[in-house]
């Protein structure tokens, strides 16, 4: 089956992330039985989901990972012109979701495997199938563990996210986190004698944005990301039931993507410092009860592998490319390379196409990307 065939197939399997990912596992077990590749499954708590681990070559032998997920984000809510799991092909695209991220990439190193078992790599090849990324790379650092207990650690990691196949060697360290306010309700015309829940997240949403903008004119910088200093963002904010009442609770989701030279725990203990020290009394004046909850939402480790390092001048001979890029977006490369796997991140597609109505893929985009799994099986098999 060509990429374009396989993607197709894998785009049909809807495993938006709160879903099973299971029945595509089994489709991609029966594809590779003929090859005689063993996989092995890591399962999730509730055995609905898991990650799959294939190796082709030795296990005895260090070799190099090529890691993708297979959940999607969802289509609720978006306008689609074609069926978002229907897995069409049409006019040099391969369309629906995940076609770009990322499905994509796995498609191609599947398409691939016969090559590599004909091949009988000197070092062997494995690929990673995970699931659960689009919430906070969870489900992959299972199977992380599980590479890292091997008696021979892999010599490298690959991780297929849409990069145009630019090699790029980082990304930044995300932390998202929920903040809680649990103010005292009352009739809005003894206001005064309440909580208002909304105004206090208010204050906490413009305190973020204001660090935000102090890591904008002052902070650190890396010119090698499109956004080169660490950002704040607040993304979600509920609060209210109707004007006459003062609000009792607001909730906010906020989030620190951090380039290497700050820290987002740090940051994350500035936002929580202002809550205990600046908000809190005034509503405990009113109301002992009252106050700020925080919990962790995820947490994504950055990626900085060096330039000089022997993975990423593999990847610029394999993709005869001499540059080198970061992206401001997280994956599970910084997961890899904190378990001592050094890891760039390459893969056909855009990532300006992700999580959007319309996905699609150019089938000449899933060719380079087949280009560069030649040129490492040559690199693997001598």
């Amino acid at each position: 089956m060509s990429p374009a065939e396989i993607l197709s197939r894998l785009i049909q399997f809807d495993t938006t992330s709160h879903l099973s990912n299971l029945e595509l596992l089994d489709w991609v077990e029966a594809y590779l039985e003929p090859y005689g590749v063993s996989c092995r499954r890591i399962f999730d708590p509730t055995g609905q989901k898991a990650n799959l681990i294939a190796t082709i070559g030795d296990p005895t032998v260090p070799g190099y990972v090529l890691s993708g997920h297979v959940d999607v984000v969802p289509v609720d809510g978006q306008d689609w012109r074609f069926d978002p799991f229907g897995g069409e092909i049409r006019d040099g695209r391969v369309l629906g979701r995940g076609a770009s991220d990322m499905k994509g990439f796995a498609a191609c190193a599947l398409a691939a495997v016969p090559r590599m078992v004909e091949a009988d790599l000197k070092i062997p090849i494995h690929l990673c199938l995970s699931h659960d990324e689009e919430v906070g790379c969870i489900g992959v650092r299972s199977a992380i563990a599980e590479l890292s207990n091997w008696p021979v650690r892999p010599r490298g990691c690959f991780v297929g996210e849409p990069t145009d196949m630019e090699v790029v060697l980082g990304h930044k360290a995300k932390r998202s986190v929920r903040a809680i306010v649990r103010g005292k309700a009352a009739h809005s015309s003894l206001a005064p004698t309440a909580v208002n829940a909304v105004e206090y997240a208010a204050r906490l949403t413009v305190f973020i944005s204001d660090i935000g903008r102090r890591l904008r004119d002052t902070g650190p910088r890396d010119d090698l990301f499109d956004i080169p200093h660490t950002t704040a963002h607040v993304g979600l904010f509920n609060g209210g039931a109707q004007l006459n009442i003062v609000p009792e609770q607001a909730v906010l989701d906020f989030e620190f993507r951090a380039i290497a030279a700050d820290d987002p725990d740090r940051l994350v203990e500035e936002v929580m410092a202002y809550a205990r020290e600046s908000l809190e009394p005034a509503m405990k004046a009113v109301v002992a009860e009252a106050g700020i909850d925080f919990e962790d939402i995820s947490a994504i480790p950055g990626l900085n592998t060096g330039a000089d390092a022997e993975i990423v001048t593999l990847a610029k001979s394999i993709s005869r490319r001499n540059a080198h890029a970061k992206v401001a977006f997280g994956t599970e490369g910084g997961l890899f390379a904190q378990a001592d796997i050094p890891t760039v991140i390459i893969g056909p597609g855009s990532i300006a196409r992700a999580h959007k109505a319309d996905e699609y893929i150019e089938i000449d985009e899933l060719s380079a990307c087949s280009e560069f799994l030649d040129g490492l099986i040559a690199y693997c098999r001598s």
